[in-house]
Parts: C-alpha cells; sequence; structure tokens
C-alpha cells in the first residue's frame, strides 16, 4: 500500500491528480461545462498500480464535484463509470 494519497484538483490541466509522497501517482481527466463534469480518462502510473490510489482518485474526486453541488456527473470513463456501479451511492451525481 502507497503512503497517504493526497487528491487535488489542477483545474489549468483539467484533471484531478492523486499524489503519494509528493508525486503525481495518477489523474483522472476531465472536461466541464455549466452544468456537467465529464470524466474523460483515467491513469495511474504502473508504480503504484493495484494499491488503491485509482480508488482514492475516484472517491475523493467525486466527494469534491457533490460538495460542490453545481454539475453532474457523466462518466465516459470506464474506470470512474465502474467504480459509481460499485458505489452506488455515487449513483444520484450521474447525469441522467
Amino acid at each position: 500500500m502507497p503512503g497517504d494519497v493526497t487528491v487535488r484538483n489542477n483545474p489549468e490541466q483539467f484533471r484531478y491528480e492523486a499524489l503519494v509522497d509528493g508525486e503525481v501517482a495518477g489523474f483522472a481527466a476531465y472536461t466541464l461545462n455549466d452544468e456537467q463534469i465529464t470524466f474523460t480518462h483515467t491513469e495511474v502510473a504502473d508504480a503504484f498500480g493495484g494499491q488503491g490510489v485509482g480508488g482514492v482518485l475516484a472517491r475523493q474526486a467525486l466527494d469534491d464535484v457533490r460538495a460542490d453541488g453545481t454539475r453532474t456527473v457523466k462518466p465516459d470513463c470506464p474506470f470512474i463509470k465502474g467504480w459509481i456501479e460499485r458505489h452506488p451511492d455515487y449513483a444520484p451525481l450521474v447525469a441522467p
């Protein structure tokens, strides 16, 4: 298991980043409009694969969207889509 995973939004690069010991271990790229955030691609560095980094990234990015409360989620990324399917309490965020 990696050290503590910190997730930050990097709006300049349109992505949420998962950091482990200050190193970018993964990211979830997105596009935005006024009503929706579309997650387009999620990637975790090979060195951090299989260690839960992607799950922490998905949860914290979606928690951030929920806390903001202004957008629905369009999970075009298969990883984010699958994560939401496995965590149905996040399904209300998904655009109808």
